[in-house]
């Protein structure tokens, strides 16, 4: 039986601790703060002595003894769609009450799609005030080095939407979206099944990794599945709902038989003032991402037949609980932090 189990039924101490390694009380604290001072065989008895008498420390707790406040900041890019609103929103409504548990959150925006931007912005974080950053942006040089910094210096990264897996990046909070691609190219396929044709894609740009993926999902599905229908080549609409309205028309005029469009970023509100300009009877099938009220709008009324979302909430809550548990150096629960892909359909909103 491990040392100290057989004596101490009820929740182990550092007193217990410090007991069966047989030091004192400064010493486990010392190691248990990975305080300087401690020769390595004592730390060594003491990390024995936490194993074995199973002691699982309270962070919170410590954290509140000490007086410790996190500071967490999102990184976000500048555009004009409704999902980032959605996302600033919750930061918004999350932290007064995150204040109460001493954790402070802020967002900074900075132009979309803009790599070196993005590194500016990270590299501008004051790592002595800053305890974790979440970035959503694309994944270049610039930005894995500017996150390498953040990283060397003990500040917490996760990327958010769209991944940065060449980087230094604690995790990836967000769907999986090569998958999110498939679902959207099977519920592309069965709408129109079995008529041929074009299928348009609108992207936000193709250096953002998020959309390459669902792309690169898309066409895969289409390929193996539904040969009938010719993917386009992707129209890059920059996030931008104003871009968008102005190229559709022009890129629909010079192609016949457009079936289907699959909207794989944002900035549907320009698409959707196109297709009400051009009335319902020529709307092909829309597949379409992030459910927001516009989306929801245009799903209600038959603009849109599917919208894939993920839940934006979800999103920045999962981001900030595995940024304080990197900082506090515990187990992160997989999951409780998977982000789940949701196809929406006009039967099924949610109230």
């Amino acid at each position: 039986m491990k040392a100290g189990r057989e004596n101490n039924p009820l929740k182990p101490t550092v007193n217990d601790i410090a007991r069966v390694a047989q030091v004192s009380l400064a010493t486990v604290d010392r190691v248990l703060n990975e305080r300087p001072g401690v020769r390595k065989i004592t730390v060594e008895k003491v990390n024995r002595a936490i194993a074995d008498l199973g002691y699982v420390r309270d962070t919170a707790a410590a954290n509140l003894a000490r007086g410790r406040v996190y500071r967490f900041l999102f990184i976000l890019p500048a555009t004009n769609n409704e999902f980032l609103s959605l996302i600033e929103d919750h930061i918004a409504e999350l932290s007064p009450g995150l204040l109460r548990d001493r954790t402070q959150v802020s967002h900074v925006s900075v132009p979309a799609f803009d790599p070196m931007a993005l590194a500016e912005a990270i590299n501008k974080v004051d790592v002595s005030q800053t305890d974790g950053v979440a970035v959503f942006g694309p994944e270049t040089p610039s930005v894995r080095d500017s996150i390498s910094r953040l990283r060397a210096h003990g500040v917490s990264v996760v990327s958010l939407v769209s991944d940065i897996p060449s980087s230094e990046r604690n995790t990836y909070v967000g769907i999986d979206n090569i998958a999110a691609g498939r679902t959207a190219a099977q519920l592309m396929g069965r709408f129109l099944a079995p008529v041929g044709g074009n299928v348009l894609v609108l992207t936000g740009s193709m250096l953002a990794r998020d959309h390459l993926e669902r792309r690169l999902g898309f066409d895969e599905v289409m390929a193996r599945d539904f040969p009938q229908l010719n993917v386009l080549a992707s129209l890059e609409g920059r996030d931008d709902p104003d871009l968008i309205e102005r190229l559709l028309p022009e890129t629909l005029a010079r192609t016949r038989n457009v079936v289907g469009i699959y909207s794989s970023a944002a900035g549907n509100a320009g698409l959707i003032r196109h297709l009400e300009k051009t009335g319902l009877h020529r709307t092909p099938v829309i597949i379409a991402h992030e459910l927001t009220p516009l989306s929801r709008a245009a799903l209600g009324n038959g603009l849109f037949d599917a919208v894939i979302s993920q839940d934006a909430g979800h999103l920045v809550r999962s981001a900030l609980r595995i940024m304080r548990a990197v900082v506090d150096n515990t187990p992160i629960n997989p999951a409780q932090e998977r982000i789940r892909i949701d196809v929406y359909l006009k039967e099924n909103l949610p109230p």
